[in-house]
C-alpha cells in the first residue's frame, strides 16, 4: 500500500520549511502514524552520519528524530556540500561521488566528472534515483513529509528541478507553501510564487502556511481572505513567532539550537562564574551545531567571532569543522587569529579543535584532494600530521574520554597521524589544547560536564556545570514544541486530508504562469 505525502515548499530560503516539516512529522507520529521525512536534494555544510555510514543533511536527521524513526540515506538522497561560491561536493545516497561546478550540476557545460553515478553530472539525471527513494519510503510509511528547497518558483531552474515541483508533479504530491511574514511581503510572495508556476504545477499548490506571525491574528484575516479570492487557495494556518524553534536547519547561524536554549533556559549559573566560549567563524564552516550542546548549559555563553581581540576574554576558543581546511588556515592567519591561538596555547588557556579545526591545529597538512594546495604548515599547536585521502571517512564512533562514555560521528577526508600528546578520542591533547575529528561528542552529557570542568579549571573560573542538563531531553522538548505549533495553529484536519487524498481538484490557474 502506498502511503500519503505532502511537500512543504517555501517562498524563500529560510522561510521555515525545515521546522514546519519537523513539526508536521512530530504531530503525525503523536497521532500514531508511521512517518518519514524526505528532501530529494539538500545544499548544506551541516551534515550527519546515519548508522549505516551514509552522510545526509542534519535537517533530515532532525526531522527523522521528530518522526521517531532512524535516519537513512533514503531521506536525503542528494546532498550538495559547497566548497566555493561555484562548486560543491556531490553526495549521492550518502557517499561522495565527486565535485561539480554549479553550471555542470544544473545542466550547463563545466565541472569535473564525478564518475558513473552522475552520468556526466547533470542534475536531471538524478531525478529517477530521487523519485525511487521517495517511492520506497511511501511503500513503507503511512506518510512521507517532503521538504522543498529555496523556492519552487525559481524559473531558471524549473527545467531540471528534482526537489520542488518536479518531484511534486511526478509523485502527485500536494504542496503547501510556507512564507515568513516576519520579513514582510508575504502576500506578494504567496501570490507571486503561485503565479510564476505552470498550470500543471499550480494544480498541486493546495494553499499556504504563514510562519512567524506576531500580534493579533484577526488583523491578518482580511488579507488571507483577499489572498484566497486572488488565488482560489486557502491558508492552512498562521504559526506564531516562537523564540528558539530553529533546529538543525541548513546553514544559517541563527537557526541552531544554541539560540533556542539561550532564550528558553533561564536557570542561573550553578557556580559563581560564567564560561565564555568563542567560536572562530571560519570560511565554509560545517557542523557548527557541535557547540549547541555547550550553549545548552546554564552559565555558558557562546558567540561566533572573526577578530583576534574577541578571543581575549574567552575562557574557551573552539575552532570548528570546515569544508575548506587550508582556506580556514589562511583566514585564521590573515586575521591574526592564528597568533592569538598560539598565545593562548602558550599561556595554557583552553582551545578545542573539531574535525577541520583539529587539522588546523596540527603541524603539517598534505592536501591534494580538498584544496589541492599540497604541503601546508599548520598552526603547530598539536603533534599531528594530516594527509587528505580521496576516500571520505564516515563513521559513528563510540569511546571514552575524561572518564566518561562518548558518542560522535566523523565526516572528513583528512587522515590524522597523531605523534604525541595525551590520547583524546581519536585525536590528542597537549596542555589545554584539545583536538578531535568527532562531531557531536559534546552532546554526551557526562563527557560535556567533565570537559567543562577541565576548561573552567584551566581558565581559572569558578564555573560549575549543572548536574542535570540533558541535551537529548532539550532536543525532544524542542521537537514537541514544533508539534504543538502545528497542532494548535494549523488546520490539522485539512492537512491530514491533503496528505491522504492529495490536492483538491479544480484549483484555479493564476496568470501569467511560467514564462
Amino acid at each position: 500500500m502506498r502511503g500519503g505525502g505532502l511537500l512543504v515548499a517555501g517562498t524563500t530560503s529560510d522561510a521555515g520549511k525545515s521546522v514546519v516539516t519537523a513539526g508536521i512529522c512530530r504531530w503525525l507520529v503523536r497521532k500514531g502514524l508511521k512517518v518519514a521525512p524526505f528532501k530529494g536534494q539538500n545544499m548544506s555544510l551541516n551534515s550527519f552520519v546515519t548508522r549505516e555510514g551514509a552522510e545526509i543533511g542534519r535537517a533530515q536527521a532532525m526531522q527523522a528524530q521528530a518522526a521517531r524513526v532512524e535516519p537513512t540515506a533514503l531521506m536525503n538522497p542528494v546532498l550538495l556540500k559547497p566548497g566555493s561560491d561555484r562548486s560543491s561536493q556531490v553526495v549521492l545516497m550518502g557517499k561522495p561521488v565527486g565535485e561539480l561546478s554549479a553550471r555542470g550540476f544544473f545542466g550547463g557545460p563545466g565541472g569535473s566528472s564525478p564518475g558513473k553515478a552522475l552520468h556526466g553530472g547533470r542534475q536531471q539525471e538524478l531525478f529517477e534515483p530521487v523519485l525511487a527513494c521517495l517511492e520506497e519510503l511511501r511503500s513503507t510509511y503511512d506518510a512521507v513529509i517532503c521538504e522543498g528547497a529555496g523556492s519552487p518558483a525559481e524559473i531558471n531552474l524549473r527545467r531540471t528541478d528534482i526537489v520542488n515541483m518536479g518531484i511534486a508533479r511526478a509523485a502527485r504530491l500536494p504542496v503547501v507553501v510556507v512564507g515568513d511574514i516576519d520579513r514582510g511581503g508575504v502576500f506578494a510572495q504567496f501570490f507571486g510564487t503561485t503565479a510564476l508556476l505552470a498550470p500543471e504545477d499550480q494544480e498541486l499548490i493546495a494553499g499556504y502556511l504563514v510562519n512567524k506571525f506576531r500580534g493579533d491574528v484577526t488583523l491578518l484575516e482580511p488579507g488571507l481572505d483577499m489572498l484566497q479570492g486572488l488565488t482560489g487557495r486557502r491558508t492552512f494556518g498562521v504559526l506564531p513567532y516562537a523564540h528558539g524553534l530553529g533546529i538543525d536547519e541548513e546553514d544559517g547561524l541563527r537557526v541552531s539550537l544554541r539560540g533556542a536554549v539561550r532564550e528558553s533556559v533561564v536557570a542561573p549559573p550553578v557556580g559563581e562564574d560564567v564560561l565564555r566560549v568563542a567560536v572562530c567563524a571560519v570560511p565554509l564552516m560545517s557542523n557548527f551545531t557541535d557547540v549547541d550542546a555547550l550553549a545548552a548549559e546554564p552559565g555558558v555563553v557562546v558567540r561566533f567571532v572573526d577578530r583576534a581581540e574577541e578571543l581575549v576574554d574567552a575562557d574557551l576558543v573552539v575552532v570548528p569543522g570546515t569544508r575548506g581546511t587550508v582556506k580556514a588556515l589562511a583566514w585564521l592567519r590573515e586575521r591574526g587569529l592564528a597568533d592569538a591561538l598560539a598565545r593562548r596555547a602558550a599561556e595554557g588557556r583552553p582551545v578545542l579543535g573539531i574535525c577541520g579545526g583539529f587539522q588546523v591545529l596540527g603541524e603539517h597538512i598534505e592536501d591534494e584532494v580538498e584544496s589541492r594546495a599540497g604541503a601546508v604548515d599548520g598552526l603547530g599547536l598539536l603533534p599531528v600530521r594530516v594527509r587528505f585521502a580521496r576516500e571520505k571517512t564516515l563513521a559513528r564512533p563510540v569511546g571514552s574520554a575524561l572518564g566518561e562514555r562518548v558518542e560522535g560521528y566523523e565526516i572528513h577526508h583528512g587522515v590524522a597521524d597523531v605523534r604525541g600528546g595525551e590520547p583524546f578520542l581519536d585525536g590528542c591533547r597537549v596542555g589545554s589544547v584539545w583536538g578531535t575529528h568527532w562531531h557531536g561528542s559534546l552532546e554526551s552529557d557526562g563527557f560535556r560536564r567533565a570537559f567543562l570542568r577541565e576548561v573552567a579549571a584551566a581558565a581559572g573560573q569558578r564555573f560549575v556545570p549543572a548536574p542535570d542538563t540533558s541535551f537529548g531531553t532539550l532536543r525532544e522538548e524542542q521537537l514537541d514544541r514544533l508539534g504543538d505549533l502545528i497542532e494548535e495553529h494549523a488546520d490539522t484536519d485539512a492537512l491530514l486530508r491533503l496528505i491522504e487524498e492529495g490536492a483538491p481538484p479544480g484549483l484555479p490557474f493564476v496568470p501569467p504562469g511560467a514564462p
